[in-house]
C-alpha cells in the first residue's frame, strides 16, 4: 500500500488534465491556503525578530565599549530564540503544505514521535548536548560576549550560543565549536567585573613606601582618564615576594567585564614611565665576578 494514498489520487484524479483544470478544480484553494500557511510563518519569525530586538533595545545602557551582563543575556536569548523559531516554522510549514494535498499527517506526527524516542537512545550525545544547553540558558552562567574559560583548554570569547553548541573565537582568532554535552568546568572572565593584575619589581634601593605612592598615582590618574574601563582606584596590595634583585609589588585594579587586559598593558606603561619621572630602578639580573692573581697558595 502507498504511503500516502491521498496525494497519489489527487495526482491521478487532478493533475492528468493538466494544470489548469487542476487549478480550476482545487489547486486556487489550496494555493490560498498554503500562502496563508506561508505568511503565517513570516509573521511568526518576524514577531520574534521584533521581540529581540525590542529586549535589546531596553537593556540597552547606551554604552557600546562596555557590554553589560543585561545586554549580554538578551543576545544570547535572542539568537537561541531565532534559531530554535526557524526550526518549527520550517516543520509546521512542512506539515501543512502535505496536509493541504492530501496526506494524513496523523501517522507522520506520531512516527516521528516514536522515531524521536528510538533516535534519543541511538544519539545520547546530541540529547546530552541539548539538555546541558537548556540548563546554560537557564542558569545563566554565561552569553554571548562573555569571556570563558572552558576546562583549561579553550579560552575566549563567546560568540554564538545554541542548545547544542558554544562558539568561541580565540585571541588568534580560531572559531572553537564545543558541544554543550562536552563542557564539564567554565571559568567566566568576565561575569559582573574583572580585576587587572599587575606586578612590578623593583629594586632595593628604593623605599618601598615610595614605589606605593607612584604606583597609585599612576594608578589614579589611569581612572580617572578612562573611568569606563577602571571601576575602583588601584590596590597596592604591598610586597609580594622578595628576589635576587629586589622586591616585588603586586597591585589589583577592578575593571569593567573584558576590560582587564586592556588595563593591566596600560597600567604598565604608565608605571613604568612614572618610574624613569621618578628615578625608580627596575632591577636585572647582575653577576659579580671576582679576579684572582697569581698562583692560588696552599691552604687558601
Amino acid at each position: 500500500m502507498h504511503p500516502f494514498p491521498g496525494l497519489v489520487s489527487i495526482l491521478l484524479a487532478e493533475g492528468a488534465s493538466g494544470p489548469s483544470a487542476w487549478l480550476g478544480n482545487s489547486g486556487w484553494s489550496r494555493l490560498a491556503h498554503l500562502l496563508l500557511v506561508a505568511a503565517a510563518c513570516f509573521a511568526i519569525l518576524g514577531a520574534v525578530k521584533l521581540v529581540t530586538r525590542a529586549v535589546r533595545r531596553a537593556v540597552d545602557d547606551g554604552n557600546a565599549d562596555v557590554t553589560s551582563e543585561a545586554e549580554r543575556r538578551a543576545e544570547t536569548l535572542g539568537a537561541v530564540l531565532a534559531n530554535a523559531s526557524r526550526v518549527l516554522v520550517i516543520a509546521f510549514f512542512l506539515l501543512m503544505t502535505l496536509q493541504e494535498f492530501g496526506v494524513n499527517i496523523g501517522p507522520l506526527v506520531a512516527g516521528a514521535g516514536v522515531a524521536g524516542v528510538a533516535l534519543g537512545f541511538g544519539a545520547q550525545s546530541l540529547v546530552k548536548d541539548v539538555i546541558s544547553g537548556f540548563f546554560l540558558l537557564l542558569e545563566n552562567q554565561f552569553g554571548v560576549g562573555d569571556i570563558i574559560n572552558v576546562d583549561d583548554k579553550n579560552i575566549g570569547t563567546v560568540e554564538r550560543m545554541t542548545l547544542r553548541i558554544t562558539q568561541l573565537r580565540d585571541a588568534e582568532g580560531r572559531a572553537h565549536f564545543i558541544p554543550n554535552g562536552s563542557i564539564v568546568r567554565v571559568v567566566v572572565l568576565s561575569k559582573d567585573f574583572a580585576r587587572a593584575l599587575v606586578e612590578v619589581e623593583v629594586g632595593y634601593d628604593t623605599a618601598p613606601d615610595v614605589v606605593f605612592q607612584v604606583i597609585q598615582t599612576a594608578g589614579a590618574q589611569l581612572q580617572k582618564d578612562r573611568p569606563d574601563w577602571v571601576l575602583e582606584p588601584t590596590d597596592v596590595k604591598g610586597i609580594e615576594a622578595l628576589t635576587q634583585t629586589g622586591y616585588l609589588v603586586r597591585t589589583l585594579t577592578k575593571t569593567a567585564p573584558g576590560a582587564q587586559w586592556d588595563v593591566a598593558r596600560e597600567l604598565r606603561r604608565r608605571i613604568l614611565q612614572a618610574f624613569r619621572e621618578a628615578d625608580i630602578e627596575i632591577p636585572y639580573p647582575q653577576r659579580v665576578v671576582h679576579h684572582r692573581s697569581g698562583d692560588p697558595k696552599v691552604g687558601d
